[in-house]
C-alpha cells in the first residue's frame, strides 16, 4: 500500500425507472466531445434534483457510464449516446464505474434525452480567433497606411 486514502473505481449495475423528466441526470463526453483527454467515454454530469436517478442514490455525478441496456457505449458519438438513452425504454439497466477521481469535473451539459453541446469551448475557441484576426487586420492596416519611410544608412 502507498498510504493513499483514495479507493479504487468499481462496477456497479443499477436499473433506473423513467420518470416524467426522463432518467434525471445530464451527460457529457464521446469519441466527438471527449469529457476527458484521451478518454471517449459517457460520464454523468449532473444528477437533477428529484430525478429517477435523484430519488434511487446510486448514481453520482462524475460516474462513467459503462453500458446502457447490455450495449457497451466505448466508441460513440455524443449524439449516438443520446439516442441510446432516448430509445432505452421505461426501465434502463446501466453498467457504472464509480469512484473515478477526476481532474476536471462536469461543467456543462444538458439533460439525458438532449445533446450537449461544446458551445462554451467552442465561443471561447472563436472569440480567440477573432481577437487574433482582427490584431493582425489591425496591424496589417497600420503598415500599409504608415509605411516605414527609407531614410538611409545610420
Amino acid at each position: 500500500m502507498n498510504g493513499s486514502s483514495h479507493s479504487a473505481p468499481s462496477v456497479v449495475e443499477m436499473t433506473l425507472k423513467r420518470g416524467p423528466a426522463g432518467l434525471g441526470f445530464n451527460i457529457v463526453g464521446g469519441v466527438d466531445q471527449q469529457y476527458i483527454t484521451n478518454d471517449s467515454g459517457i460520464y454523468v454530469a449532473r444528477i437533477k434534483e428529484d430525478g429517477a436517478a435523484a430519488l434511487d442514490g446510486r448514481l453520482q455525478e462524475g460516474d462513467k457510464i459503462i453500458a446502457i441496456n447490455g450495449q457497451n457505449l466505448d466508441n460513440l458519438s455524443h449524439g449516438a449516446a443520446v439516442e441510446l438513452f432516448r430509445s432505452a425504454g421505461e426501465e434502463v439497466h446501466l453498467r457504472v464505474q464509480q469512484g473515478l477521481n477526476l481532474q476536471n469535473g462536469p461543467t456543462s451539459s444538458r439533460a439525458d434525452g438532449e445533446s450537449s453541446s461544446a458551445f462554451g469551448t467552442w465561443t471561447m475557441y472563436t472569440v480567440v480567433t477573432l481577437a487574433v484576426i482582427a490584431a493582425g487586420f489591425m496591424a496589417y492596416k497600420r503598415l500599409r497606411l504608415h509605411p516605414r519611410a527609407s531614410r538611409g544608412p545610420f
